[in-house]
This record gives structure tokens, sequence and C-alpha cells, in this order.
């Protein structure tokens, strides 16, 4: 038996709708619903009015020791990304 696992977030209280299944009318399934702890649910994703709303566009546009941003950027990422790899290299 293949298992279907589908993620979602329950918009009103004590109901769900489940579509896109891969079975046929009359067909019988067995539903488990779990609940997620607050961590590992999906975080919602910001439309771009929302987007736009938050301040973030244009959050470096004033500081004088940013000079190009997309660079400034990078090098966050990278930086990030270097602290990942320490940290995954001494949990082994």
């Amino acid at each position: 038996m293949d298992a279907v696992r589908l993620e979602q977030v329950v918009v009103t209280d004590g109901q769900m709708v489940l579509t896109g299944l891969p079975y046929k009318k009359g067909q019988w399934v067995e539903v488990i619903v779990l609940p997620q702890s607050q961590k590992t649910a999906p975080r919602s994703r910001l439309t771009v009015r929302q987007l736009r709303r938050s301040g973030l566009i244009g959050l470096w546009q004033d500081r004088d020791d940013i000079e190009d941003s997309a660079v400034y950027a990078r090098q966050l990422r990278e930086q990030a990304q270097q602290r990942g790899d320490i940290r995954h290299d001494s949990a082994g």
C-alpha cells in the first residue's frame, strides 16, 4: 500500500478539505490526522502586496556602509552557509 502524505493548515476550526488524492470514487481509504508542532508547521508565504507593505523592500537603501545590496546579501548568505557547515561538521 502506497501512502499519500499531505500537509496543510486548518483554516476553519474542525474542518479540512482534501483534494488531489489519487483514489477513485467508492474506494475505501483510511485517514489519520496528526498535529504538527508550531516549529515544523509550514510558513505562510507573503503576497506581493504584503511584501510591499512589510518594509523589507528598500530596507538597506539609506545605509551608507552598503554600496551594492546584492553583493552584501550574497556575502551574508555565504557567511550563514559557512556557519551551518561548521555546526554540521562539529555535530558529526
